[in-house]
């Protein structure tokens, strides 16, 4: 029996760790029949060494989705990779320190844009850069902690990963005609390298131990990735502008 993405060709984002939901997603991915190709970035080589741990040998990019040379190449070199692509994973996020940890109030504007350019703006750059190969349609899934509420620590995280689910709706709306879907993840936390960049990160993740219907696992990817799979594959077709909850279900449930 054939996988879901069979025949599927697909650029995932963000592989820097065994333990991260981009890594699980590209696991899952190969196994479920696509072709993969991975970007790295700044420490290419640090993926390429957590790319071996894949079923299957796959080509590592550098690309720093704040860089129009590293975006303007990009189609060129996939292209020659892969042919074309049918999904793109959005797994990118980034603040300075200075916009985490409880300093919400005294950022400064420069840290603010930093966030926002590379977790936010960034899933409409690295689509519109990988564009030309999805032409036959295709699949964005991005992945995103739920910006409904103000999380401890999180600052001005929170406001960027609002930026980038808005940016996804308006990107469902003008790629729709193409027939590019455009997704999110909204994932529960997991203990991966972005989250060892947040101070006070255990805070956080103790909601989930008291409010999350649900048993949540901080070491355990998979089911974020299962997501993103889903998400990739032709079994939502007619699903875009949609966030799926991947997060044991705290966000249904009140205090």
């Amino acid at each position: 029996m054939s996988g879901i993405l069979e025949g599927k060709r697909v650029l995932i984002t963000g592989v820097l760790m065994e333990s991260s939901i981009a890594f699980h997603t590209a696991k899952l991915a190969q196994e479920q029949g696509a072709e993969i190709i991975l970007t790295a970035f700044p420490r290419p080589t640090l993926t390429e060494r957590i790319a071996k741990k894949l079923p299957k040998p796959t080509k590592v990019i550098e690309l720093d989705v704040t860089n129009d040379e590293h975006l303007g190449r990009l189609a060129d070199i996939v292209g020659e990779e892969l042919g074309g692509l049918d999904g793109v994973v959005h797994s990118i996020g980034f603040a300075p320190q200075d916009a985490l940890g409880g300093n919400f109030l005294n950022t400064p504007f420069e840290s603010v844009s930093t966030a926002m350019h590379v977790s936010a703006f960034s899933l409409k750059s690295l689509t519109m850069a990988c564009l030309p190969l999805m032409q036959n349609g295709g699949s964005v899934v991005g992945l995103t902690f739920d910006a409904q509420y103000a999380w401890p620590q999180y600052d001005w995280m929170g406001p960027a990963k609002a930026a980038l689910e808005a940016t996804s709706r308006y990107m469902a709306r003008d790629l729709g005609k193409q027939n590019i879907r455009c997704n999110l993840i909204s994932a529960g936390p997991i203990g991966s390298m972005a989250a060892k960049s947040i101070p006070g990160f255990a805070e956080l993740a103790s909601v989930w131990d008291n409010r999350a219907p649900l048993e949540w696992d901080l070491k355990d990817p998979e089911p974020a990735g299962r997501g993103v799979v889903a998400l990739l594959s032709d079994w939502f077709p007619k699903t875009t502008g949609e966030i799926v909850h991947v997060d044991g279900g705290l966000h249904a449930v009140g205090a």
